[in-house]
């Protein structure tokens, strides 16, 4: 596949293809194809693919029905799961008037408790993920991808064999190692882009159903900024971020302008929007259950104790990436991360010898000014 637009015009279609995919989304349910709601990184997709539905994520990022979801939610929750629901019960998001199911996963108290409400409108299945990655962890996560399969298989009514969970194991490592091998562009110093049009892609690309042609579009995007970057078209030279916390996107794009309208660039995002979800593939040979179970176990997520993963992922894009500072966005109310900050800070500090800052917010608009003080304040003393 070849990219005659320009790269901006590209990362633009990028930002446009959540949006798109409302339409996407409807043409899929007219060709009878199910769909599938998802909300985290821990969610074994192969399964879904291998069904033949589509899965898209519910994750709502905006605080247009906040206010909706504190009529049944408390105020003092996270604004990620307020969105959300708030979403689900005002019929505002068609990816949730679509999903013939919704997976949820018991990765905080406030998801378990909102998918018991989200039960009574929808069907839903909750995974039960262990809180930690040990071998009785393990054997419980692939009991439960054993059961997901299940559901899948009795929900709508269809095989999956190993044969098929293989074949989209495939398709899912190559899109992991596409989207990887444009995130690794941004170890090039100076960078080639902005952080902005990187995440674009990275967030974008979720919302693109069909996988292997999404896959050749990210493979040729790569090329094509490989392409220009040979010919000297990158962006100045400016002090390297990595941006790690709770996940990004929607309101919270906020804190990477306010990084790169003040001087800095985003070369990394530990996020589940960036590295954690596609650092790792899964493994083929042996048994695929216990395969895809270790893969989606290992990832790094607060919600882990302990999670020495994400400290280990967080050290080698550190150095990957040659960064030269760390922040660290956390929601409101979102307590495993904000609790991690302070063993972050003291492994950014102590350990690399790098400035940390720790930034709480929610998916409002009114502190962008304060976002811009601090982030200024933080790349000039870099």
């Amino acid at each position: 596949m070849k990219i005659k637009k320009e790269l901006p015009e590209v990362f633009e279609s990028f930002v446009q293809q959540r949006k798109n995919s409302f339409l996407s989304v409807k043409a899929l349910k007219e060709k009878g194809i199910p769909v599938v709601g998802t909300f985290c990184t821990y969610l074994p997709q192969e399964f879904i693919l291998a069904s033949g539905a589509a899965s898209v994520g519910l994750c709502s990022t905006s605080d247009e029905t906040v206010g909706d979801a504190e009529k049944i939610l408390p105020r003092n929750l996270c604004p990620l799961i307020k969105s959300s629901y708030g979403f689900a019960i005002t019929d505002k998001c068609p990816f949730f008037y679509f999903s013939d199911l919704i997976i949820g996963e018991t990765t905080c108290d406030g998801k378990k408790k909102m998918y018991e409400y989200l039960g009574e409108f929808k069907e839903v299945h909750v995974m039960e993920l262990p809180n930690s990655q040990s071998e009785d962890g393990l054997q419980l996560w692939i009991n439960e991808c054993k059961k997901f399969k299940e559901v899948l298989e009795k929900r709508f009514e269809c095989e999956i064999t190993d044969e098929k969970l293989i074949e989209a194991t495939k398709i899912k490592n190559d899109e992991r190692d596409a989207l990887k091998a444009l995130s690794y562009l941004m170890a090039n110093e100076p960078a080639p882009m902005l952080g902005q049009d990187l995440f674009k892609v990275l967030y974008g690309s979720g919302f693109k159903f069909d996988k292997k042609a999404a896959i050749e579009e990210i493979k040729a995007i790569t090329e094509k900024i490989k392409e220009e970057y040979a010919n000297g078209k990158m962006i100045d030279k400016r002090p390297r971020i990595l941006l790690t916390g709770c996940p990004i996107g929607g309101a919270t794009e906020k804190v990477i302008r306010a990084i790169e309208n003040n001087g800095g660039v985003v070369v990394a995002f530990e996020n589940c929007t960036g590295m954690k979800t596609i650092d790792k593939n899964v493994e083929l040979e042996g048994d695929i259950y216990e395969n895809i179970a270790k893969r989606y176990l290992a990832i790094g997520c607060s919600c882990m104790s302990p999670n020495p993963n994400r400290f280990e992922l967080l050290g080698r894009m550190i150095d990957e990436f040659k960064v030269d500072g760390v922040v660290d966005m956390t929601l409101q109310a979102c307590h495993t991360y904000n609790v991690e900050t302070y063993g972050i800070k003291r492994y950014v500090n102590e350990k690399k010898n790098l400035p940390y800052i720790a930034i709480e917010t929610d998916y409002s608009q009114s502190d962008i000014g304060q976002l811009d003080l601090r982030m200024a304040a933080f790349v000039e003393m870099l």
